[in-house]
């Protein structure tokens, strides 16, 4: 019986990202679900061949919901904004905090190009975890009280990632006397360099909103 299940379309294309897998050349043409533009030559460039560097490669990471057409709506982006796609690879076994897939894309494009590309997946609504040499150089420890099942978890943990300044990195929630109770959440934050305070203040805020305790920071708390 042929694969209809929700996560079909990443998994096609992981299939076929195997075969090809870097120096292989990439996806070439419409048939394999992306748009050719993505893969189309560096000379078709928008501000008539003015580009300030030669295209490199990047790489970015992205969370995305584990439904049907998601990783193609993902690729748009890159496609519509110049980049050359080279491979995607996502990590099925290992999702995010909040259920969702780890999809890594690399492809080539002008550093002006690859801040467009960036820019515009984020507009489009997709959470990039990671995007070139950009890491998440800063760690904290929270706790979240309160009736975290009721005020909608996974609404609150997307609230957070929300704010650009960070990832939500791991989550570990206790809920001893039922999820209709009370319960506390350990959240792990990774921030950009500089941006932990922004995080912190993003999650005042929602804490505050949904009538949650937040105790902040933990440092140096083992797993």
């Amino acid at each position: 019986m042929p694969d209809r299940t929700a996560d079909g379309d990443l998994r096609n294309v992981a299939r076929r990202d195997d075969r090809f897998r870097r120096g292989g050349g990439g996806v070439s043409d419409a048939r394999d679900g992306v748009p050719e533009e993505a893969v189309d030559d560096e000379d078709a460039t928008p501000d008539g061949g003015h580009a300030s560097t030669t295209p490199s490669t990047h790489t970015v990471r992205l969370e995305l919901v584990d439904e049907p057409g998601q990783l193609l709506a993902a690729l748009h982006p890159i496609a519509d904004n110049g980049g050359n796609l080279l491979s995607i690879y996502h990590e099925r076994g290992n999702k995010t905090p909040r259920g969702r897939i780890p999809v890594e894309v690399d492809f080539e494009a002008t550093q002006e190009r690859f801040e467009g590309i960036v820019e515009a997946l984020r507009s489009e609504g997709v959470n990039v975890m990671q995007a070139g040499t950009e890491r998440y150089a800063e760690e904290v420890t929270i706790l979240l009280f309160g009736h975290l099942i009721d005020t909608d978890l996974s609404d609150t943990l997307s609230q957070i990632e929300a704010c650009e300044s960070a990832s939500v990195a791991d989550v570990s929630l206790a809920a001893p006397q039922g999820t209709e109770e009370a319960s506390s959440a350990r959240l792990r934050l990774e921030a950009r360099a500089g941006e932990t305070e922004a995080a912190l203040a993003a999650v005042r805020e929602l804490a505050a909103e949904k009538d949650l305790r937040l105790v902040e920071p933990l440092t140096g708390v083992e797993a």
